[in-house]
């Protein structure tokens, strides 16, 4: 799977982690920084180019490290066709994508520990769109708002 990964200096430690994980299960991974710690960067600089190679179908799924996750997920969703979501247990993590077609994983560098985000991460990745009737109604309509 062509995965997408980005951090800023809140999760820098832990994409570093995840995302040897990910080489390590032969993955093709592009990471779109930060490629140094920073503790001045800022998160949208590295979340905002992950999100649009998503949105533009570059890679398949993206992975979005901040210190809490929650402004990865805030910018990321400003980008139209991302479906992102701070995940910090597991039912989300595969209920998000089966009923909700989420396509990237926000994580807390500062609060989620490396052996459970690589557990969140394969559970993420696993995980398929149910395509159930009612599913893609309501994706339909995440869409169409997109478009206004």
């Amino acid at each position: 799977m062509k995965l997408g990964i980005a951090a800023d200096h809140g999760g820098y430690e832990l994409k570093q982690v995840i995302a040897a994980f990910l080489q390590s299960l032969d993955h093709n991974v592009k990471d779109f920084g930060a490629f140094e710690l920073n503790e001045s960067d800022d998160y949208p600089d590295m979340i905002i180019p992950l999100a649009r190679a998503l949105a533009n179908k570059e890679i398949e799924r993206g992975i979005a490290v901040c210190g809490s996750g929650v402004g990865a997920a805030i910018v990321a969703n400003k980008i139209a066709g991302v479906r992102a979501c701070l995940i910090t247990e597991h039912f989300s993590a595969h209920q998000g994508v089966e009923d909700d077609d989420m396509n990237m994983i926000c994580l807390g560098g500062r609060i989620t520990g490396s052996a459970a985000a690589k557990e969140l991460v394969q559970t993420f990745l696993n995980a398929k769109f149910s395509e159930g009737e009612k599913y893609v109604r309501r994706l339909n309509k995440i869409i169409t708002l997109e478009k206004k």
